[in-house]
């Protein structure tokens, strides 16, 4: 499984902002869902498949957070940015 990660703590309300070359599935997840997802297992998360980016995605509690881009099995050179806009 290809994907893109990157983890950060997010205070409740902080936003996600992916932008992304491509169509993709953007994630929000917490560490132990991350893990299933890695594992190929079920695992629960915010976002989904974007067509039209940047995604915003909250961040529903405040704790850390693993962002994961991927592009739903298919692969692609793509350019991407993540960046948080902070709810303080």
């Amino acid at each position: 499984m290809n994907f893109l990660h990157k983890r950060e703590h997010l205070n409740e309300g902080d936003v996600v902002v992916v932008q992304c070359s491509h169509q993709c599935n953007v994630r929000l997840t917490t560490d132990t869902q991350f893990s299933n997802f890695k594992n190929n297992r079920q695992h629960q998360y915010f976002g989904g498949f974007f067509k039209m980016l940047p995604a915003r995605i909250a961040a529903p509690h405040t704790g850390y957070w693993n962002i994961t881009i991927d592009l739903g099995g298919g692969s692609a050179n793509i350019q991407h940015s993540i960046s948080i806009i902070r709810n303080s």
